[in-house]
């Protein structure tokens, strides 16, 4: 469980699946459908849904259509939008705020970029204190290897493998697939 006193609750975070982002990233739709059961699974359950939205690049301004999240998916009024400037989700932003008055101490993390805001954000979520779960084919990248990096599949595939064998004392990390999401408290 996680080490965060009185944070029993479970929350589902959407990172980044703006217009911009997630435009021509690999499996793009397969994983946009994949959140969006996540986000009415969550929703029926009561579970709250965080969104989070990158706005610092000259490529993602504010209000401009690829800095919108993707019309697949439409945040409620009620559910907290976080507006970040820096790949980890908590980093400058109130995040950790909105999720300690829902009492969430576990994450599960879905969204974009795999390889940037993805590892980032689950980084920070885990060293400080929450359970953090990647939902394995809930999140995706664009392709990147024309700087060297590996082809995308891999790098999903990579993140998955490491993510589900991190570990640290008093927290819980790991994978599960979209249809396997459990969101009540964990042991």
């Amino acid at each position: 469980m996680t080490t965060l006193k009185d944070r029993p609750n479970t929350a589902l975070l959407v990172v980044d699946v703006q217009n911009g982002v997630v435009g021509e990233a690999y499996q793009r739709d397969a994983v946009v459908a994949n959140i969006g059961r996540l986000v009415e699974q969550a929703r029926r359950e009561q579970v709250p849904v965080v969104w989070v939205q990158h706005s610092a690049d000259d490529e993602l301004v504010v209000g401009s259509e690829d800095w919108r999240i993707v019309s697949e998916l439409t945040p409620d009024e009620d559910e907290a939008l976080i507006g970040k400037r820096y790949g980890d989700s908590f980093e400058a932003t109130d995040l950790e705020e909105v999720l300690a008055g829902l009492g969430v101490g576990r994450l599960v993390v879905t969204g974009a970029e795999t390889d940037a805001c993805i590892r980032s954000t689950l980084h920070g979520a885990f060293t400080r204190g929450y359970d953090a779960t990647l939902v394995s084919d809930a999140h995706t990248a664009g392709d990147k290897s024309k700087w060297g990096a590996p082809p995308v599949d891999q790098v999903i595939a990579h993140t998955n493998l490491y993510w589900s064998f991190t570990e640290a004392p008093g927290r819980t990390a790991g994978t599960v697939e979209t249809a396997k999401v459990d969101f009540s408290p964990q042991d």
